[in-house]
């Protein structure tokens, strides 16, 4: 059972970057996904969470992230545009080890990635 983050790299203010995360030994559809980021120093801030075909957003990247998944690939995305400095940070994918979790239903995230570095500057 593992995932496993991708996509991360350097980008300039204002550009764009998409992120993946890959299930492996277990399906992630059906079950609360969700993307984190943590920033040296600072606390693990939560982003975005999909369950079934609801999604959900945190207000610092609502409107410019989308999360999406495709079933057929064991993949849920992280498309992230307009990036700030600010979104620099270690991004992670995490999974529910519930089937059938919602995310509004207090996911409870016990499967994570390893983490992918964004650098956002020019």
């Amino acid at each position: 059972v593992q995932l496993q983050a991708s996509g991360g790299g350097l980008v300039q203010p204002g550009g764009s970057l998409g992120l993946s995360c890959a299930g492996s030994g277990f399906t992630l559809d059906y079950r609360a996904i969700g993307w984190f980021r943590r920033v040296p120093g600072k606390e693990r801030e939560w982003l975005s969470c999909i369950s079934s075909s609801d999604t959900y957003y945190s207000d610092s990247v609502k409107g410019r992230f989308t999360i999406s998944r495709d079933n057929a690939k064991n993949t849920v995305y992280l498309q992230m545009n307009s990036l700030k400095p600010e979104d620099a940070a270690v991004y992670y994918c995490a999974a529910d080890r519930r089937y059938g979790s919602q995310c509004t239903a207090g996911p409870d995230f016990g499967i994570w990635g390893q983490g992918t570095l964004v650098t956002v500057s020019s």
